[in-house]
Order: C-alpha cells, then sequence, then structure tokens
C-alpha cells in the first residue's frame, strides 16, 4: 500500500482507499488461495471424473474464465486519486467538476444521491474530515487499517 501520505488515500467520497478489500487484495488473494486449493488435491485436473459425481462441475472452465475476470476487474486497485474504482463514478465526476478534494466540502454532500451507496461510511469521514482535517481523519483510519479493519 505504499509509504504515501494516508491523505492521498482519501477519495473524494470521504471513503479510505486502504479500507477496502479489493485495494487491500481480498478478491485476488481469495481466488489465488482457492486456485492454490484445488491444484494441491489436483481438482483442476479431475474435473471430468468430478462431473460425474456433481454436475456443476462440468463448467469448471467457465469457472476459471470467472475467477480471471475478478482478477482482473477487482486484483489491484491504485486509489481513488490514482484512478482506481469506478471509472464512471458520479461521486469522482462530480468533485473534480466542482473543483473539491472531497464531498465534505459540498454544502450538498449530507442529501446527495450520488453518496447514497457510501452513506454509512461516508457520514464518520463527513464528520470526522470536518472537525479534524482529511489529514487526521487518514492517520486514524490508517491506524485501523494497520490493525486489521476492513470495509468489506
Amino acid at each position: 500500500m505504499g509509504t504515501a501520505n494516508p491523505a492521498d488515500f482519501v477519495g473524494y467520497c470521504g471513503l479510505y482507499c486502504n479500507a477496502c478489500g479489493i485495494r487491500q487484495g481480498k478478491i485476488k488473494n481469495a481466488v489465488d488461495n482457492l486456485r492454490s486449493i484445488i491444484a494441491g488435491y489436483g481438482f483442476d485436473k479431475m474435473m471430468p471424473e468430478l462431473a460425474q459425481w456433481e454436475p456443476s462441475l462440468k463448467h469448471y472452465s467457465e469457472f476459471e474464465q470467472v475467477m480471471n475476470g475478478l482478477v482482473k476487474l477487482f486484483g489491484d486497485c491504485p486509489s481513488c486519486l490514482q484512478g482506481g474504482g469506478d471509472p464512471n463514478c458520479k461521486v469522482r465526476s462530480c468533485a473534480k467538476q466542482k473543483g473539491y478534494r472531497t464531498c465534505t466540502e459540498c454544502d450538498e454532500a449530507e442529501n446527495c444521491d450520488n453518496l447514497a451507496p457510501y452513506r454509512k461510511n461516508f457520514e464518520v469521514a463527513l464528520k470526522s474530515i470536518k472537525q479534524n482535517g482529511i489529514g487526521k481523519y487518514a492517520e486514524e483510519i490508517q491506524e485501523k487499517v494497520n490493525k486489521g479493519y476492513s470495509y468489506s
């Protein structure tokens, strides 16, 4: 996750990128772990035989494609400010258009429909950033992340 300033990992919505399970590599790690277990038992080589007992296993090649897609889409996120996350993020577009570093600068943030998916965590971020500043908020969340905290 680098040695950058923790504030560099606060997204426009106020969420902290390093607390995101995707940025933490949880999806990639889960796929890698599952592949390792499957290969360790040799299941990947026995799928046609195993499909005789469990018909869904005849779709293993498609499952491999899904796992590849998950890693491709969610395997590595550079952070919001570096273009990570949803490339069509309405929050990012709006904040950049208004010239805001975070939505906490916007008078409409508390009722903004664009923030609805982030509302649970945003309320805490909004309050903390307004009270303590983005740097202090980021440091506090990073301390929690260092102890295992994640949004997911």
